[in-house]
């Protein structure tokens, strides 16, 4: 007996102007598993992780969360959504320059009413799991890409969430902090068996993936992505 999807996406358009985005896109999402989406530049892949994040609402389709169709909830719910069960990464991190890397990661925590002692021990815990703890007191222009991308990542798991949308996370690293990041991100995710949607247009950054879809001119392609383990080197 299959896992019913955990999100899931059917007849997906979406355009720009005159300009299509997405052309009928459909997708599943499992409990725990990570999909990679892939494509060339413009065939939609952000777009794409937008609708499914609710983020934006697509022209045509429906995108369902946990049995939900998202076109049903609210703003406010949108964004109670993304601040607990939905947790975002882009590809420079996006982290707020003014604050630590401590605070950085509490902050969702702190928006969700946690006391600060709290949301910073828990923070902490985060820090040192994806190996950036002794940057716990820098602010993000103190820190490389790499560790960066590394205090997103705790910061959009903090709140435990069931998905983590990713919008091409190691885009901006060099290979090495590229497999740092992406052996870091999987290794938590499974500890946690929370679902990762993480687009990009890297062979090697699909390849951590559980699954792959390919997206060609708005349109979805299935591909099998055999998933990589990291060596003790990219740990």
């Amino acid at each position: 007996m299959s896992t019913p999807s955990l999100l899931s996406a059917e007849g997906l358009t979406k355009a720009y102007g005159k300009t299509p985005a997405l052309r009928g896109v459909g997708i599943d999402v499992r409990p725990g598993e990570f999909v990679a989406v892939t494509g060339a530049s413009g065939s939609g892949k952000s777009t794409l992780l937008h609708c499914l994040a609710g983020i934006a609402r697509p022209d045509e389709g429906t995108v369902t969360y946990a049995g939900e169709p998202l076109h049903r909830f609210d703003e406010e719910r949108l964004s109670e959504l993304r601040r607990t069960e939905f947790g975002v990464v882009f590809q420079f991190g996006q982290l707020i320059p003014e604050l630590s890397a401590l605070d950085n990661v509490a902050l969702p925590l702190l928006l969700a009413g946690r006391p600060r002692a709290a949301a910073q021990a828990e923070a902490d815990a985060w820090l040192e799991r994806f190996g950036v703890r002794g940057q716990r007191e820098l602010r993000p222009g103190a820190m490389s890409g790499g560790q960066t991308q590394r205090v997103a990542l705790a910061r959009a798991l903090v709140t435990e969430p069931k998905v983590v949308f990713a919008d091409e996370p190691t885009g901006a690293l060099d290979s090495l902090a590229t497999e740092q990041v992406l052996a870091s991100l999987v290794h938590a995710t499974r500890e946690t068996h929370t679902a990762v949607v993480l687009v990009t247009h890297e062979a090697q950054v699909a390849a951590y993936a559980d699954r792959e879809v390919r997206l060609l001119d708005g349109t979805t392609r299935d591909a099998s992505a055999a998933p990589v383990t990291p060596t003790e080197a990219t740990r």
